[in-house]
Order: structure tokens, then C-alpha cells, then sequence
């Protein structure tokens, strides 16, 4: 007779047999797991420990304010446009920091010894330089500012600061063949008539002289060549700085019109970030102690005398 297996029995040593080996399997992927998950954790700690050791040692100080941020830094840096003498000019006979003179500078130099730090000068275009402080990309500019009702409200503006009667009244350029020609703002009407962009003169030339048409100037260096190549009838200036421009182009002169000035529009500001209310309390009691001391005088005089030199230029910027 022939014997056959149980269909059971087969089954069932094969069932015992795969149970066993689902155990084994089992076992040795929950081991295999818990390797994993101690490796996962080691490594997730170890590093979290030193990243939060670096970012303790490399993480850059906060600061409440401006002027927490330039005591602690130990600089103050100050936007100018060097392309107004006597305010802001460069001495061609020096480099680096040292190259930036003028009157602007001077008072730039007062302020940062008053705060304690050192002073940079970031020269840029009148125009960029107030942006950078709108943005707050620097904290102050100097650049022989006026206030303005603008101004006013997109900045902290320091109190008035006087740098003298010839940077109060402000006047055109014109070629000195032509001083005959434009005596009165009639003459202007139609001719195109330059000023730097937000500046004081470009407000008081669309204001007063209606009927010209004005073009921006980006800086006075490149103003002047424009003048003197015939390309604009006349350019818009501080009085002070048209007398440099003609002591070093005796081809021009000042046309016998002279633009009114407001009492509020007479005297210079410094401009800082809107908000900054702490960098401004300091600054106007440095300029306080400045005017006190008789300092605003002494600093022009030898601005404009330093202007007169050989080595006086004034720096072209985009």
C-alpha cells in the first residue's frame, strides 16, 4: 500500500519552520532598527551641540538702535556726496579716509570723537546719499543739506548748523559771456536750466523759475561740464561753491538773478534714518557743543582756503 504524507503534516512543518524564521526576522530588524535610531539620535546631537556652540561664539550682536549699533561697532558711518566745495571735497594729495576735506568733514570728525569712535566716510552721489539713510544703509549723511518739508518727513533732521552767508544764498551758474543775457528769470524761460536731483536748488528752480526747463544733475563736477560744453544754460548752486567753481573756471560767473531763500531754507541739517531718535539727541548736542565753541567759522575759513588749493578737486560719482 502506498503511504501518502498527510497534506497536514507537510503544511504544518512548514508553517513551524516559516513562523520561526518570521521571528528571527523579526528580531533582527527591530535590532537593526534600534542600531539605526541610536545612530540617528548621536548624530543629531552632536552636531545640534556644535552648531549651537558656533552660533553662540559667530552670531553678530543685536543692537536697540543706531546709536547702540555705532558705539558698539565703534565706527560711525557717514554718507557724503565730496562734490560741493568747500563743503565736501578730496585733497588729490591724500588716500583713503584722509583724501575727504571740507567743512561737512570737519563736522563729521567732531561728531564721531564726541560719540567715541572712529569715522568712515562713505562718499556717494547726492542723490544715493540719501537714499542710503532712507534705507537705512547708513545711519547719517552730511552733505550740506537744507531743510525741507520733505526731508523733514522721510528723516530725522538735526537741528541747524551754519556754515556762513555763502551757503545760504543760492544763485546760477552761467557762462560769463552770457551775463548780460540772463538777468531776470524771463530770460530762462524755454532754456534748459541744471540742479541736482533733490536738492534744494532743483526745488527752488522749478518754484521760481516756472517757465525753464529743468534738468537733474547727477553730481556738480559733471554739472559744470555741462555748462561750459553749452549743453545746459545755467546750473543751480550754493553761492559758496559757485565762488570755487569760478575761482577754477574763470569762464563763468554768477548771473545777476538770485533765487529768495525762506529763513527756514538758510542754514545746513544733517539727515538720519526716520526712527532713529537716540543717534539724533546725540548729534544735536554734539553740534550744540560745536557751536558753542566757535568751531563752525574756523572750519570754513579753512575748507575754503583748502579748496583754493591745486589739490583740490571734487570727486565724480555715479
Amino acid at each position: 500500500m502506498k503511504t501518502n504524507h498527510p497534506k497536514g503534516s507537510r503544511t504544518g512543518e512548514n508553517q513551524e519552520s516559516m513562523e520561526m524564521n518570521m521571528k528571527k526576522l523579526i528580531t533582527m530588524l527591530m535590532a537593526l532598527m534600534m542600531v539605526l535610531a541610536l545612530a540617528a539620535c548621536g548624530s543629531n546631537d552632536t552636531p545640534a551641540a556644535n552648531n549651537g556652540g558656533n552660533d553662540g561664539d559667530n552670531a553678530a550682536p543685536t543692537y536697540a538702535n543706531a546709536l547702540e549699533k555705532i558705539k558698539g561697532e565703534g565706527e560711525l558711518h557717514v554718507a557724503l556726496s565730496p562734490d560741493f566745495s568747500p563743503m565736501e571735497f578730496v585733497d588729490s594729495s591724500k588716500t583713503g579716509q584722509e583724501q575727504y576735506v571740507g567743512f561737512d568733514v570737519s563736522l563729521a570728525k567732531f561728531i564721531a570723537e564726541e560719540l567715541g569712535v572712529s569715522l568712515v566716510i562713505e562718499p556717494m552721489s547726492f542723490d544715493a546719499s540719501q537714499t542710503a539713510v532712507y534705507t537705512a544703509s547708513v545711519p547719517m549723511s552730511i552733505s550740506g543739506y537744507s531743510w525741507t518739508e520733505t526731508r523733514a518727513e522721510n528723516y530725522e533732521i538735526s537741528d541747524y548748523y551754519y556754515a556762513g552767508d555763502n551757503e545760504t544764498e543760492q544763485v546760477l551758474l552761467i557762462k560769463a559771456e552770457d551775463a548780460a543775457k540772463y538777468t531776470k528769470v524771463e530770460d530762462f524761460a524755454g532754456q534748459d536750466v541744471g540742479a541736482q536731483n533733490a536738492s534744494l536748488q532743483m526745488q527752488l528752480l522749478t518754484e521760481q523759475i516756472p517757465d525753464a526747463n529743468p534738468i537733474t544733475i547727477g553730481d556738480l563736477a559733471v554739472g559744470v561740464m555741462e555748462l561750459k560744453a553749452g549743453n545746459i544754460e545755467a546750473l543751480a548752486v550754493a553761492k559758496g561753491n559757485a565762488d570755487m567753481i569760478i575761482g577754477a573756471n574763470p569762464d563763468l560767473g554768477i548771473c545777476g538773478f538770485q533765487f529768495e531763500v525762506k529763513a527756514e531754507y538758510e542754514a545746513n541739517v544733517i539727515l538720519m534714518t526716520k526712527g532713529e531718535t537716540e543717534l539724533l539727541e546725540a548729534v544735536n548736542a554734539a553740534l550744540t557743543k560745536a557751536y558753542e565753541a566757535g568751531l563752525y567759522g574756523t572750519w570754513y575759513d579753512a575748507a575754503v582756503e583748502l579748496g583754493k588749493s591745486e589739490n583740490a578737486k571734487e570727486l565724480t560719482l555715479d
